[in-house]
């Protein structure tokens, strides 16, 4: 930073391409702080530097990262501009790497500077500087996803985003977000772990026509034939050329597209129309066959989701297990159908004071036995090629939870209820719902620090946009969407518990007393049965209990024909009515 004359430096907890999960090359928040989570950043100053993560990651951020150099810091409760201003007096520089942060991340930031005497400066990346052995770029085969699966061929959705472009009179767009690009030429990927994308970019006429920049080694002959005429394959290092030759307007997203794109199509004079990715709306909903393919990965999921919790419930209050052990059993498990591709995300499977860290990531070093008395909290899922799961069950040990336990558990498992059975008008969003989960928490002084739930991708990202069940979500639901829907409570040093369906949104039946207003509903697509020891059963309403019932018997008509005998008899008492 002395070097460069700067007085600090900005490291993200991102790629160029702004999506949650990152290959190992960009792990550099990570390298720098010890930081592991999925979100946060730091802001490294000369005297101080200070690791920004929110509500999720508060217990994490301090077992990981050594206090002695680096301050955690709540956000969003502090901003980064206003800390900056009050760490770094006035002339003080900041500097970020372009390629690494969205323009409105950066005109907020500048915003929230004015005056203070502070600014920032792009520059290249201070910490590949100095990673000795950083890894080299991910160079994972594309793969077709054809459209037995996808439900839709590629020229089609090329053609529809063609003629988004053209009714807003842009000539191109550029994409930036792995994940659209695969849902738009109905391709997938392994660079990134967990999640099937190709790192790659994508300039889009209003004609549909594509160029895809990546390594041209990723693309076969087969990939090629499956991409078709209207797609060229090109090298990274022709992109910048590209944007230079763009006519305007070219329609980018502010909240995604890396400043650096944005930079360079200033420098070159191009119009730009800063408008949302126009993949990101048609890729959240769902088409019919991509629907049907999820409802057939959560009826394989279920069955192994629900053979794992039979065998934690025969052995695990007697048998010597630590966390490890459930995550290599679950994982086997997922296995056995012969269609998993891969785990949808790094199994969370926490014990007693270890699931009251929300995005906990077991290790040798943390991994815990699991004892008679505790509650274990097992959040997971699979990528299968017709259809992302996750799902998060608390479970029990021994069967005897303490009073308070249940109370707790019960007050959330209300909350889940209460969204899985709702139907609202169309137009709203998650902010509207988000409140009714945490309403039985609320009333007893109790509530947890992440959203409700969030979207859900069709071989995709397990996290996916712009719909989320969160009070800071504005986008309104549509019929097709996919969300989690995951209330918890977390106690510090004590238990976590979680409790998560995945949900797609669908038109609601009309009511024989409702007036003629278009509605929506949920149907609901994880099926595994919920832990009826932690249940106090006279804090549930009738509705509350039908509901469960309801479900318990759909679960067990569903998924015992697939299990094993003993998993069969477990499964019949688990999912005895209440």
């Amino acid at each position: 930073m002395r070097q460069e004359g700067l007085s600090g430096f900005l490291v993200p907890r991102a790629d160029a391409h702004q999506g949650e999960w990152v290959a190992a090359r960009d792990e550099r928040l990570a390298w720098l702080t010890g930081f592991t989570g999925s979100a946060g950043f730091c802001a490294a100053l000369l005297e101080t530097a200070g690791v920004f993560v929110d509500g999720r990651y508060r217990v994490q951020v301090r077992s990981e990262v050594d206090t002695g150099h680096f301050t955690p810091v709540a956000w969003p409760e502090t901003e980064l501009g206003p800390w900056l201003r009050q760490q770094l007096p006035s002339g003080g520089v900041v500097g970020y790497d372009p390629w690494l942060h969205g323009s409105e991340q950066i005109d907020k930031l500048t915003t929230l500077l004015t005056d203070s005497g502070v600014v920032l400066r792009p520059c290249d990346n201070l910490i590949d500087r100095i990673w000795p052995d950083q890894p080299a770029p991910p160079a994972g085969a594309i793969r077709p996803h054809p459209v037995e699966f996808a439900g839709e061929a590629s020229h089609d959705k090329r053609q529809r985003i063609g003629a988004v472009l053209k009714a807003g009179n842009q000539n191109a767009t550029v994409l930036s977000l792995p994940d659209s690009i695969a849902w738009l030429l109905n391709i997938r990927g392994s660079d990134i772990a967990r999640t099937p994308v190709v790192l790659a970019f994508a300039i889009v006429d209003q004609n549909g026509d594509v160029s895809l920049f990546t390594e041209p080694s990723k693309a076969d002959h087969q990939v090629r034939q499956h991409l078709g005429k209207g797609v060229a394959i090109l090298p990274m290092a022709e992109f910048g050329p590209a944007l230079d030759r763009l006519n305007g307007p070219v329609r980018l997203d502010g909240a995604t597209a890396p400043l650096w794109i944005i930079d360079r199509l200033k420098a070159a004079g191009i119009a730009i129309s800063l408008q949302p990715d126009p993949c990101i709306l048609p890729k959240a909903i769902k088409n019919s066959v991509e629907i049907e393919g999820a409802r057939q990965a959560h009826l394989r999921d279920g069955v192994a989701i629900t053979e794992l919790l039979a065998w934690l419930d025969a052995v695990a209050a007697t048998a010597d297990l630590t966390e490890i052990d459930v995550v290599k059993r679950l994982e086997a498990l997922r296995s056995t159908s012969g269609l998993l591709v891969d785990i949808s995300f790094d199994t969370i499977c926490g014990t007693g004071p270890n699931g009251a860290i929300v995005h906990y990531h077991v290790t040798e070093a943390s991994n815990r036995p699991i004892r008679k008395g505790d509650i274990l909290l097992l959040d997971s899922g699979g990528q299968y090629r017709d259809g992302t799961t996750d799902i998060t069950r608390t479970i029990a040990i021994g069967r005897q939870p303490r009073p308070e336990q249940k109370r707790c558990f019960t007050r959330v498992l209300k909350g889940f209820i209460a969204i899985s059975m709702m139907r609202w008008p169309k137009g709203l969003a998650g902010r509207d719902l988000d409140a009714l989960a945490r309403y039985a928490l609320w009333q007893a002084g109790q509530d947890y620090d992440h959203g409700t739930g969030h979207g859900v991708g069709a071989f995709l990202g397990v996290h996916e946009g712009p719909q989320r069940l969160s009070r800071l979500s504005h986008v309104p639901f549509e019929a097709g969407m996919i969300l989690s829907n995951e209330p918890g409570y977390y106690r510090e040093g004590a238990f976590g518990i979680r409790i998560e369906n995945l949900l797609v949104v669908k038109p609601a039946p009309p009511l024989p007393d409702g007036d003629d207003r278009a509605m929506l509903a949920f149907e609901t697509l994880t099926l595994a049965p919920i832990d009826r020891n932690l249940i106090v059963k006279s804090m549930l309403g009738q509705a509350e209990r039908h509901w469960l019932n309801r479900y318990h018997a759909v679960v067990h008509e569903k998924i015992a024909p697939d299990c094993t005998s003993e998993t069969r008899e477990w499964l019949a008492r688990a999912c005895t009515p209440i």
